[in-house]
């Protein structure tokens, strides 16, 4: 196994006050493997943050998301620092194949005793046990190793549907007949769309990688979640209309979810969108221009790392050996007091919503790093 810092202009690039504690790159040309991991602060205690699978990986995406993760856990009050591990490769690889380099990666990181690695795009709770299996770190475990198995119960989801109740009445919106779009019908996308549907919500756009579905009468989300469970994609789904998945963006509604890639909306596509709330499900889903010219246009951007921390949130607890019921709790509770928090600053300081979600992580962050005898 070969294990090497990034050149020195790419270690420094993004360092600041905060991090990252250490940048690693990963290469096995034997099993396949290269690989990524940004350990970005620990002053709260070990990182947890997710391990995808993409096709391509870099070493700015990989410290982006590691950031994201190290506000999520912050602003979500959490014993955890924030990180962020990127396996190149096809999310669809033979399971034989993708044993081999979630294992190969696990062994890897044995001796990286401050990150904890979870499930993200490409893994799942089969991977974090192959992990856990080689390192006993993960978390996101199947139920029968003792874990609260992150994407069957929908936490991500969950938080994101409690953020949106808080959030409607700051853009006078009721979930009661809203609109939605998800783009990403994936492991967070389906369950937001559950979870929301169940307050009165209608699904009337949904996307995948292989295409995109539109119905204003509304797409039964229960039939979509079957197709995509059984290995099926949204364009199997009968009794919609195919859209190109770029039309997506532009599909009316009234809260547009990306739920799949970084960077899917940008100062490019951003006017096209016509909805009244964005419900960030992805990590870092919108750039920094896009997100200025949202709330230009008036629309309510609920920030990623305040209404998407429901998984991290769910991972925590079962770290320290809480149950799935105290875990929805704890969800509901943290991103509740969260959304309201960010939305009212905004309102109140007349500042965007993200600026106030990064004011309320930072602050928690700098004060962890206060109480450390920082190396």
């Amino acid at each position: 196994m070969q294990r090497e810092m990034p050149k020195s202009e790419d270690m420094f690039r993004f360092a600041d006050h905060l991090g990252p504690e250490k940048t690693i790159h990963l290469y096995e040309p034997a099993l396949g493997l290269k690989a990524i991991l940004v350990v970005d602060n620990v002053a709260a205690g070990p990182a947890i943050g997710g391990t995808r699978i993409a096709p391509g990986i870099s070493v700015e995406e990989c410290f982006r998301l590691a950031r994201a993760m190290t506000f999520k856990n912050a602003a979500a009050g959490l014993h955890h620092g924030g990180a962020k591990a990127m396996i190149a490769g096809d999310p669809a690889m033979p399971p034989e194949q993708k044993e081999e380099v979630i294992r190969a990666f696990a062994k890897a990181i044995a001796d990286v005793t401050d990150f904890i690695a979870g499930p993200d795009m490409g893994t799942n709770e089969i991977a974090m046990a192959w992990i856990h299996d080689e390192i006993g770190r993960s978390v996101g475990l199947p139920r029968e190793i003792g874990g609260i198995p992150l994407d069957e119960i929908g936490a991500t989801g969950f938080g994101l549907s409690v953020a949106a109740e808080v959030a409607a009445p700051f853009c006078e919106l009721s979930l009661e007949g809203a609109h939605i779009v998800v783009q990403g019908f994936g492991a967070v996308g389906k369950h937001a769309a559950r979870f929301l549907t169940e307050k009165g919500a209608v699904l009337v756009g949904a996307s995948d990688s292989r295409g995109a579905i539109a119905d204003e009468s509304g797409i039964e989300v229960a039939a979509l979640a079957k197709i995509k469970d059984a290995g099926g994609h949204v364009s199997d789904y009968a009794f919609a209309k195919p859209i190109n998945a770029e039309a997506l963006v532009e599909l009316p509604c009234d809260i547009w979810i990306p739920a799949a890639r970084p960077d899917v909306i940008t100062i490019d596509n951003v006017d096209r969108l016509d909805c009244k709330m964005m419900l960030q499900g992805a990590n870092i889903p919108v750039t920094e221009e896009a997100e200025v010219k949202l709330a230009e246009r008036g629309i309510l951007s609920v920030p990623d790392f305040v209404a998407n921390a429901g998984g991290v949130i769910c991972a925590a607890v079962e770290y320290q050996g809480g149950t799935q019921s105290g875990a929805l709790e704890i969800i509901a509770e943290k991103i509740s007091f969260n959304t309201s928090h960010v939305l009212e600053t905004s309102r109140d300081d007349r500042i965007h919503p993200r600026p106030a979600a990064v004011d309320l992580a930072e602050k928690r962050v700098r004060r962890a790093m206060s109480l450390r005898r920082w190396r």
